[in-house]
């Protein structure tokens, strides 16, 4: 059972997994730190530090706090500002990790396109024949 184990963790597609898996995780991180620390605060600047995450629409008589955290303690809210807030988020991610991998396949060299094979002595033959036959 021991080598039968062996044989699966060391198959192609078992080590490729876990490569891609720590790969990910580290580019997440890179795109996260992107995100947060340079795409946001520049947002951030532009628009005030304007942040939706507060907002929200209380839908219970017994909410009176300002503060989401704590209007959730006190009652039932639709949190429309966090959502919003997490839609944008991800839009910025997205768009960010997007221009990460345009700009890592730029660096890639482009393939070329394998070359045709040529063709066989029967396709000669019969292109041959049908350019005789044209002739005529």
């Amino acid at each position: 059972m021991l080598e039968e184990f062996k044989k699966f963790a060391m198959r192609g597609n078992v080590v490729d997994l876990a490569v891609a898996v720590v790969i990910g995780a580290a580019f997440g991180a890179v795109v996260n730190s992107l995100v947060a620390d340079i795409i946001m605060p520049a947002i951030g600047a532009v628009t005030g530090g304007f942040d939706f995450s507060n907002h929200f629409l209380p839908l219970s008589s017994k909410v009176t706090a300002t503060a989401l955290v704590d209007a959730r303690k006190q009652g039932a809210v639709l949190a429309w500002g966090n959502f919003l807030t997490l839609i944008i988020n991800f839009l910025i991610i997205a768009f960010a990790l997007f221009l990460v991998v345009k700009a890592i396949n730029s660096l890639k060299k482009p393939e070329m396109p394998p070359a045709a094979p040529a063709p066989s002595r029967e396709e000669q033959l019969l292109a041959e024949i049908r350019d005789a036959l044209k002739s005529r």
